[in-house]
């Protein structure tokens, strides 16, 4: 397995709170208080640190909060290359009532970006040295919808596989260009993508396919919630239904299924085995309250159980 890299054009610094009930005007005292660097692709290189890998961090940061994001990030021990920004990095909140074990997610925008600032990005990738570049998270205003199409040339020149997880006009224009391995929308966001309503799954796997046949990506898995999740590929369409576990947070869901999906491959899991690895990464990551991510040990116990209960999956070509 050779290093990756992840970009991460809006970051956060992620905090979690827990409050026995949500009221308007009133203080609430809260507990269990957790900071953790935070945007798609931090996140990603977290849980593929953790099954053993090794991945660089790139993102933009800024202002006054960004040496609190730049501690947070040396704290998980990930190496990092920072692309410095003017304005503040962002903060993300999530809180969890224990009376009703809601939880309530708060996010930001993101901070404004020059263009002189995110083409000096454009030009830190071109020397990357990996093998995958996951490219995931949203764009903070300012940034060109067509970024992640730019990322993917740049990458290809360079025989670097390029890895896409974002949604809205991103996702459109990033896969405009073509090229990508993998795409990993979730089922909002493909909805999103097409313009209609998907309700069945032989639906959601028509429009998956699509992208595949356009050229756009070699493999689209789209993460459904409770519905499980499914993958398309040249060869058809799988779908797996979800485990029957009990969520405590839903943070970090997708890029725990994408960092694991993208580690199976690297080492050199066949695409079905490494999708099954990436359900079972973000099964275990709602187990973990708050801003946490997937540990291995729940991915490994539950990627036993992602085996069992696809007896007899939806496979069709």
């Amino acid at each position: 397995m050779k290093t990756i890299a992840t970009l991460t054009m809006n970051p956060t610094i992620d905090v979690s709170y827990e409050v026995d009930s949500v009221f308007h005007t009133r203080k609430m005292r809260t507990r269990n208080e957790r900071y953790a660097p935070g945007g798609g692709g931090i996140n990603v290189a977290r849980v593929f640190c953790r099954l053993g890998g090794t991945a660089r961090c790139y993102y933009l940061s800024g202002g006054a909060t960004s040496a609190a994001l730049d501690g947070l990030v040396d704290m998980h021990q990930l190496v990092r290359t920072r692309i410095p920004i003017e304005h503040d990095t962002r903060i993300a909140a999530a809180v969890l009532e224990r009376e009703s074990g809601k939880e309530y997610r708060f996010t930001p925008p993101g901070p404004p970006v020059a263009a002189e600032e995110w083409q000096d990005c454009l030009n830190r990738l071109a020397e990357a040295d990996c093998s995958h570049l996951v490219a995931s998270g949203s764009l903070p205003p300012g940034v060109p919808s067509d970024f992640y199409a730019r990322v993917v040339r740049i990458m290809q020149k360079r025989g670097i596989r390029t890895i896409l997880d974002t949604s809205g006009d991103a996702l459109k224009d990033g896969l405009a260009g073509g090229g990508f391995l993998l795409v990993k929308p979730s089922l909002g966001e493909l909805r999103q993508f097409v313009g209609r309503d998907l309700e069945s799954v032989e639906e959601i796997g028509e429009a998956a396919k699509a992208i595949v046949d356009k050229g756009q990506a070699e493999f689209v898995a789209v993460t459904m919630g409770h519905r499980g999740a499914l993958l398309a590929w040249q060869k058809g369409v799988l779908h797996l239904p979800a485990l029957p576990i009990e969520a405590k947070s839903a943070v970090g869901a997708g890029d725990s299924f994408l960092a694991a999906m993208v580690y199976a491959l690297t080492v050199g899991s066949e695409p079905i085995q490494a999708f099954r690895y990436g359900m079972a990464a973000g099964s275990a990551a709602v187990l973990t309250p708050g801003t946490d991510l997937a540990f291995p040990e729940d991915i490994d116990r539950l990627f036993a159980l992602v085996a069992k209960h696809d007896e007899t999956p939806s496979l069709r070509s």
